[in-house]
């Protein structure tokens, strides 16, 4: 039996974070093949007080104190591992990957920040990742594909790099057939470099709109933000009540980071969970999201207020119903969990190490190499 250790941000708590779900959709896949995971949390005060899923059905989750506890307790873990993977934002993110890279037989950094990871090591910022231990991990795996994969190879010193998008889990993220309640929706955490997109193409449209209804969902929204009547806010919305939320909506928007828009090919989770649930989406746009979800095939592109106006009035039922149908089988059919657990193994075997495999490893139909996913 393959055996992997992985160390991530969270697992057990969803607040404020897009971890936890990128890993229990990719840990869940793990487990349908057969694969014995023990996943490893710093145990904090946030998430230890939001837990959501404190005990996992598809691995074995640990939690250590520091990095004395770390060793001590899973120091043979980690030794006894066919790979152990660190993820981006592990606290003492240096220390761990040392220690790591001093146990493990194979070893990864899966980078679910990628672009911002190296805007910090441009401006000499090692909070979880030195850029001296980069070389030492046999793969880097990104959340980010296209030109970004070859940059890390050449000017950081990765032995390897390789796209490692997000992905859902089918079971989970389906149609529910509940009954419509908003017009317009969105789902995230509060972030000062998404909260501009979010004014335009869904504060906006709700003002202009007033006879419509929108909902915004996530933690950490400042309280002076003028929020029209028509926007409702919910706190937060638990995994297991996503699709219900999802399928709620007659479209729901998708908002892109800053750093993820100028690298480009940064699909989020919440792109296709929306997707798979049947919810139509209306997005803002990025380099390679044309390859993934085609704009007017798949998806409505916005640019500005009104493309959300247009899209939310002149959408016929029918065309609205094949947009939501063509995202959901291109998502059901490459970026499930299991699709990407697959792909894992496979990105993790030995002497896979050319860049020529990547680029076999990560070609999808209709894209370049990973950058179409």
């Amino acid at each position: 039996m393959t055996r992997l250790v992985i160390l991530g941000l969270s697992l057990s708590s969803s607040w404020g974070n897009g971890h936890a779900t990128t890993y229990r959709a990719l840990l869940r896949g793990l487990d349908r093949l057969g694969v014995e995971v023990l996943f490893l949390e710093r145990d904090v005060p946030w998430y230890a007080a939001h837990r959501d899923l404190a005990a996992p059905e598809f691995c074995r989750l640990a939690y250590y104190g520091d990095l004395e506890e770390l060793e001590r307790d899973h120091g043979s873990d980690i030794a006894a591992a066919d790979a152990v993977i660190v993820g981006s934002y592990v606290p003492d993110g240096p220390a761990v990957i040392d220690l790591v890279q001093r146990l493990a037989r194979r070893s990864a950094f899966y980078d679910i920040d990628t672009p911002v990871t190296l805007a910090k090591l441009g401006r000499g910022d090692e909070e979880y990742l030195a850029r001296r231990q980069i070389p030492g991990f046999d793969v880097y795996l990104s959340f980010t594909g296209g030109p970004i994969l070859d940059r890390l190879e050449r000017a950081f010193g990765a032995r390897r790099a390789a796209a490692l998008y997000c992905s859902v889990d089918e079971t989970r993220y389906r149609p529910t057939g509940g009954e419509m309640r908003w017009d317009l929706g969105y789902l995230g955490t509060y972030s000062p470099d998404r909260q501009p997109t979010l004014e335009r193409l869904l504060i906006e449209p709700a003002r202009r709109l007033p006879d419509l209804s929108f909902v915004v969902a996530g933690p950490q929204y400042p309280g002076d933000i003028d929020w029209p009547e028509n926007v409702e806010r919910l706190d937060h919305v638990p995994p297991e009540e996503h699709a219900a939320f999802y399928c709620r909506q007659r479209f729901t928007l998708n908002v892109t980071r800053a750093d993820m828009i100028a690298a480009g090919w940064s699909p989020s989770v919440r792109l296709f969970e929306a997707a798979a649930c049947g919810t139509p989406i209306v997005s803002d746009w990025w380099e390679g999201l044309d390859s993934l979800l085609p704009d007017g095939e798949a998806l409505a592109l916005a640019h500005g207020p009104e493309d959300v106006v247009a899209a939310l009035t002149r959408t016929p039922e029918a065309a609205r119903h094949a947009m939501s149908q063509a995202a959901r089988e291109r998502v059901l059919e490459h970026h499930t969990g299991h699709a990407r657990a697959r792909e894992l193994l496979d990105l993790l075997k030995v002497g896979a190490t050319n860049t020529e495999h990547r680029h076999a490893a990560e070609a999808v139909p209709g894209g370049r190499r990973a950058e179409g996913r």
